[in-house]
């Protein structure tokens, strides 16, 4: 038997939009005014040919989509906002009928999507665990069995009996994972809401999703924390204005979806790069490199030109992040060890922000410069996102110890291990 769990074949939704004439308020009367005329017309010509509203358009906001998931298997589900990533979540939970195409499940299906999505808000926290799990199909004595499980995992054991409409948004999501996640659905879709948790819930749910997968358990989690996705997810399906542009490894395409974004970022006419041209890495012998050693030297440097205007009290930040997002390092002039004070800046020239060693784990980087400041009365910024991509490689920093990765942390330490009484072997 296939062990294929989720299906999607083709699948399709459309939104008609309407557009209201620009400048016009629609008050109830012209509401009702409308519908009258348009009912006498249809009475008095009913075989006349219907004309086309022109103030109003189609949109899709998933088109064609079609991929299939093996049981077990945790899918991260990643594009920008208004990809269609909720949507297709709302029609695999059912809460949504599709426009075209379908889709086939297999087993029951739990899911995360908003937060008060399920719950019924004059209901007790008790009483909501119990009918969300008669929503699943499961009876009181299976749900009894997991509620102490629930409760201790959700951390809201003196709201127990309070009606949920007065949790606050954290106490929502908490109950409302731990529903989600406890009840031991074949499959479990979780959308961005586990943002409205704490650091510290995000990477208990993180971890309770691995669980679930590992129990054989089907998993679909959309976010934009890459880091989570690349942690969690064993593949990835990329969105992009409602079509799947890429499917499978995780590491290339969130590094397509970040080259993605720095990309839109870069080229939008809303933040021009007025002041700021490039920024690109320098090493110890004066070239320009994309990449360098481990624990080696080099400059990140910074080109600059102030056409006819002048810039004052100038402060540059570069921040170094890893392909999934997450910053490994920022480095500034108002905190450097030797700080820099950039009272004026004009004209065409660069600035250098010099490192006597790269201490960054081996892995690839990408690089963002800002520029903040003041320019005649009032205060100016400007960046440039995904400005240059550094690959940092092993070397002999550590001797002959293998040097970790850049998913194993972002700093190298030079360290000694010291062992005092008890048993013990040296090698």
């Amino acid at each position: 038997m296939s062990d294929t769990i989720i299906q999607v074949e083709n699948l399709g939704k459309k939104y008609i939009i309407s557009h209201q004439t620009p400048g016009r308020y629609t008050a109830l009367r012209d509401v009702i005014a409308d519908k009258t005329k348009k009912l006498t017309r249809n009475i008095l010509s009913p075989f006349r040919k219907i004309e086309s509203d022109s103030s109003k358009e189609e949109f899709w906001a998933l088109k064609e989509v079609s991929f299939e998931v093996k049981q077990g298997e945790v899918i991260g589900i990643i594009g920008r906002n208004g990809a269609g990533k909720t949507t297709l979540l709302k029609i695999l939970s059912r809460i949504t009928e599709p426009t075209a195409g379908r889709f086939r499940l297999k087993g029951r299906v739990s899911s995360l999507l908003e937060v008060g999505t399920g719950f019924h808000p004059e209901l007790t926290g008790r009483e909501n665990i119990f009918l969300n799990g008669a929503i699943l199909g499961m009876g009181k004595a299976e749900i009894k069995r997991k509620f102490d499980e629930i409760v201790a995992f959700a951390e809201i054991e003196k709201f127990l009996d309070t009606p949920v409409k007065r949790y606050s948004s954290g106490m929502y999501v908490r109950l409302a994972f731990a529903v989600a996640a406890h009840l031991e659905p074949e499959i479990l879709l979780v959308d961005e809401v586990l943002s409205v948790g704490d650091a510290a819930f995000q990477k208990k749910c993180l971890g309770k999703m691995g669980d679930v997968s590992r129990e054989g358990r089907t998993v679909l989690f959309v976010s934009h924390n890459m880091g989570a996705v690349r942690q969690l997810c064993s593949s990835i399906i990329l969105l992009d204005h409602g079509r799947i542009v890429g499917a499978g490894s995780v590491g290339s395409l969130i590094d397509q979806y970040l080259r993605g974004i720095s990309a839109s970022y870069s080229s939008s006419p809303e933040t021009p790069t007025k002041f700021l041209r490039a920024i690109e890495f320098i090493d110890s012998s004066s070239h320009k490199v994309d990449s360098i050693l481990a624990g080696s030297g080099g400059s990140f440097r910074v080109h600059y030109e102030v056409d006819g205007d002048v810039l004052t009290n100038v402060c540059v930040t570069i921040a170094v992040y890893d392909l999934t997002g997450i910053k490994a390092v920022q480095l500034t002039t108002d905190h450097a060890y030797e700080k820099l004070t950039i009272e004026m800046l004009s004209g065409k020239g660069y600035i250098d922000c010099q490192m006597d060693a790269i201490l960054l784990t081996p892995g690839q980087y990408r690089v963002n410069v800002a520029f903040d400041g003041h320019k005649g009365n009032g205060a100016f910024h400007d960046g440039i996102v995904n400005g240059c991509q550094l690959t940092v490689m092993p070397s002999d920093y550590f001797g002959t110890i293998r040097m970790k990765t850049n998913e194993e942390g972002f700093v190298l330490v030079r360290q000694r291990w010291i062992v005092e009484g008890g048993s013990h072997n040296s090698f």
